[in-house]
Formats: C-alpha cells, sequence, structure tokens
C-alpha cells in the first residue's frame, strides 16, 4: 500500500513539474488588420500602444504570411497546420448555396487534425473567443466551436448563441483565472472582429480622435484603439496574475485590410449587428502591394509580433525570416512540450528557435496559396488577379488561374514586389511552375464526409 502511494505522489509530481513547464499560449487574431495599421509601424494617426508595448517587450517579425487573404482559409490553416486547400477550403464559408457553388465544404471538418485537440491531450485547457468563421451563423447545422477541442468558447460567426463580439477579452481572462486556479497551462485564442466591418465603434473612442477631419480616419482609428485597449486588458491580466514570464503571447491578422469604398454607409452583420461599412475601411499595407483577397504582400503580409519573456529577446525587429500561418501548429506544439499525432505532417515547421532570436536557416518547405481570382486583372483591382502562389528559397512566383500569366520576384529582397524577374530567370519560373503543378495534384477534387448541411438536400 505504501508503495503504491509513493509510485502515485510520483506520478502526480511528474505531472506537477510537466505542467509548471509548460507555458501559457495566447494566440490573438485580429480580422482585416493591415500591416501598417499599428502606431509601432508608422501609422500617421492610428494609436496603439499596448500592441507596441508587445512589440518594445518581444519581436516583430515583419516577413510573416498567412496562408491565405481572406478569413475562413487562413483560420483553416492555423487550426490545421496544411494549407487550406488541403480541405477545400478556398474562400470564406457563406450560404450553402454559395458553398456549393465554389466546391467548398459547409464546414471544417471534424475529422481535420487540430491545434487545441493536440494541446488539450497534452495537458493544456483551451479556449476559444471571438470569430470563428469555420463554418458561420446562417448555417444552423454546422458543429458548434466546442467540438473541435475547445473546453469552453464563447464565438460569433458559427452556429447557436453569437458572443457579443467586444467580450472576447472579458472571456478570456476569466478562463486564465480558471486555468490558474487549477493550475493547469492554457491555451487561448482571441480572434478579434476588428477592423473587420460592419464597424461598431463607440462615442468614447470616437471622442479620442475627433481631431481628424475625415469620417472615416475617425472611424477606423477609433476601433483599432478599442480593440488595442482590449488587447491591454489581456496585458494587464497576466501581469496581475504574475503569468507573464511563463506565456506565449502571439499578435497577427487573418489576412490584409479590407480596400475602402468611396461611400461611408452602415452596414449590418447578423453575427455582430449594425454598423459603418467599408468607406470606413482606411487600413493600410505598409507600402506592401495589394490588398485583403490579394495573392501580393498586402494581402497576406500582415503583423506578427511575439512576446515571450526570457526566450523570444525583447525590443528586436526580424526582417528576414520567412515564418508562415501553417508553422502556427507544430511551433506551438513544440513550446508545449506536445507531440503531434502519429502520421500527422504538417505543411509548416517549428520555427522556435528563430522565435528565439536565431538567425533563420533556409527554408526548406515551399509556401503555397490558392485563391480563386478574376483574370484579366481589372482596372479597379490590378493586384487581385493571382489564383495561385508559391514561395520557394527567396523566390515567389505568382500565377493566374490556368497558370499563362506569371510573375516573378525575389522575395527576399524586394518585399514589395517591384521588380517582375521572370524574363531574367526562365529556368527559377520553369522549376516554380512544375512546384505548383505537382502541389496541385496532391489536393482534393471535392470536399468529401461529414461536411454538408442537411441543406444541400434542397439544392437542384
Amino acid at each position: 500500500m505504501i508503495k503504491k502511494m509513493i509510485i502515485a505522489a510520483s506520478v502526480l509530481c511528474a505531472a506537477a513539474v510537466q505542467a509548471a513547464e509548460q507555458p501559457n499560449i495566447l494566440f490573438i487574431f485580429a480580422d482585416d488588420w493591415g500591416w501598417g495599421d499599428l502606431s509601432c509601424h508608422g501609422h500617421p494617426y492610428v494609436k496603439t500602444p499596448n500592441i507596441d508595448r508587445l512589440a518594445e517587450e518581444g519581436m516583430d517579425f515583419q516577413r510573416f504570411t498567412v496562408a491565405s487573404p481572406v478569413c475562413s482559409p487562413s483560420r483553416t490553416a492555423v487550426m490545421t497546420g496544411h494549407f487550406p486547400g488541403r480541405h477545400n477550403v478556398d474562400g470564406h464559408f457563406a450560404t450553402v448555396e454559395s458553398n456549393a457553388r465554389r466546391n467548398m465544404p459547409d464546414w471544417l471538418s471534424l475529422d481535420a487534425p487540430y491545434l487545441p485537440r493536440m494541446l488539450k491531450e497534452g495537458g493544456y485547457t483551451t479556449a476559444h473567443y471571438g470569430k470563428w468563421h469555420l463554418s458561420n451563423e446562417m448555417i444552423t447545422d454546422s458543429p458548434a466551436p466546442g467540438e473541435y477541442g475547445y473546453d469552453h468558447y464563447g464565438a460569433f460567426n458559427c452556429s447557436g448563441s453569437q458572443m457579443p463580439w467586444f467580450e472576447d477579452s472579458m472571456n478570456a481572462i476569466a478562463f486564465m483565472e480558471k486555468s490558474q486556479r487549477e493550475d493547469k497551462p492554457f491555451y487561448i485564442n482571441v480572434w478579434m472582429h476588428e477592423p473587420h466591418t460592419p464597424h461598431h465603434v463607440l462615442p468614447e473612442y470616437r471622442w479620442r480622435f475627433q481631431g481628424l477631419e475625415d469620417e472615416g480616419d475617425q472611424i477606423y482609428a477609433a476601433i483599432l484603439s478599442h480593440a488595442d485597449d482590449r488587447v491591454g486588458e489581456l496585458l494587464d491580466a497576466l501581469d496581475r496574475l504574475g503569468l507573464t514570464e511563463n506565456t506565449l503571447v502571439v499578435f497577427s491578422s487573418d489576412n490584409g485590410p479590407a480596400g475602402a469604398s468611396d461611400e461611408l454607409t452602415l452596414s449590418y452583420d447578423p453575427a455582430t449587428g449594425a454598423g459603418f461599412g467599408r468607406g470606413a475601411s482606411k487600413g493600410i499595407t505598409g507600402g506592401r502591394k495589394g490588398y485583403k483577397a490579394s495573392l501580393f504582400e498586402g494581402g497576406i503580409g500582415v503583423p506578427f509580433i511575439v512576446r515571450w519573456p526570457g526566450k523570444v529577446p525583447a525590443g528586436k525587429v526580424d526582417e528576414v525570416s520567412l515564418i508562415s500561418a501553417v508553422d502556427l501548429l507544430p511551433t506551438f506544439c513544440d513550446v508545449a512540450g506536445v507531440e503531434m499525432p502519429e502520421g500527422y505532417e504538417p505543411d509548416g515547421i517549428s520555427v522556435v528557435a528563430v522565435l528565439e532570436g536565431q538567425p533563420a536557416a533556409a527554408r526548406q518547405k515551399p509556401l503555397y496559396w490558392k485563391y480563386p481570382s478574376k483574370w484579366p486583372a481589372r482596372d479597379s483591382k490590378p493586384d487581385h488577379w493571382a489564383s495561385y502562389a508559391v514561395v520557394d528559397q527567396t523566390w515567389k512566383l505568382v500565377t493566374n488561374e490556368d497558370l499563362s500569366y506569371v510573375e516573378l520576384y525575389d522575395i527576399s529582397n524586394d518585399p514589395y514586389e517591384k521588380t517582375d524577374l521572370k524574363e531574367q530567370q526562365p529556368e527559377t519560373v520553369k522549376q516554380l511552375i512544375q512546384l505548383l503543378e505537382n502541389w496541385q495534384q496532391t489536393l482534393p477534387a471535392k470536399p468529401e464526409g461529414d461536411v454538408f448541411s442537411a441543406e444541400r438536400e434542397n439544392l437542384k
């Protein structure tokens, strides 16, 4: 009996030591937040002191790209560590009819590998607060976020009740407190609404920017200020709970900023309510080409700021390392000391060493993008014609849907994609086209499995 008690105590002690060594992970994912929409990135009037604090106390990685220029596929990559084309998620989840027309499922398959499940099985308690959009509120029979591996959630753009968009930080802080009481490491998504339309602006925030003459600028600065304040609430809570030193905090965005329309009008979303429309979408890309829904860097190059005291160097800017959203799953598992499931192969790689300030080695795994775009390019959207892109080593190739037109950039030295080198580098073009065609052959022809709403039975 005594021997059994000693063994049990040893097991409990080992578990407690492991839990103490596992850092908490807080992943803040904004929606349509442009690379240039931070005061620490030189924005002329937006003020983001709390996100700036993250950059001062951590590292600002300026060559991070998401796996899609729009919402749902970008989030699919974070959840699965895969390029979203592997799951037939090539655009945003919409109505059943729209999903079917675009050869998409109605929700992300429950059978796919998921980051929260992996961390949960590795001893973490997991939560999601904020935007979901791995289905949407219009498809009432879609799985709720809790079925994907979260112990607790509050969300919008999902089935069931819609959490008010501004309650993300409040819920996350309550979950931090609960996890601390239970002495368990946590993984928390805070997927913010801002600055996606509708723009929900509160009077006190508009008052902060009353000096701006343009009403759209005033609204845009106000909503980002509100979001930044909620980031500050999260950071203050970590300080208050004594969790700052053992928490990895990441701030990023799901894609680049939406281009503004000329007219300031009202907009309505059944998930979040009424607000201002795209006339107040004044996001900027910091000089990068294109906007949301473009495979140029303005559509996929977004902020990526990481703080982890004692691990990630403070106040450092990395302008070199090519990091992708598909790297997040293997990186977070590596940070947590959690093994990925047997047989699972991520499209990304762990970049823990890079986060810790070590020089990045040449990337061995190519990066791929797929996003259906209209060709030829329209005068109103000259940088929104590419349907595929591939990055290999220092090169980035973008091409239209049938691969009949390409552009080639030395993306390591030309992040603004100003100089098309296809005429000077025909062999490189040929090699990258071959890589892309080989990758295309690995993608499923259509979605399969339990990923369709009962509404599909009514489609003709």
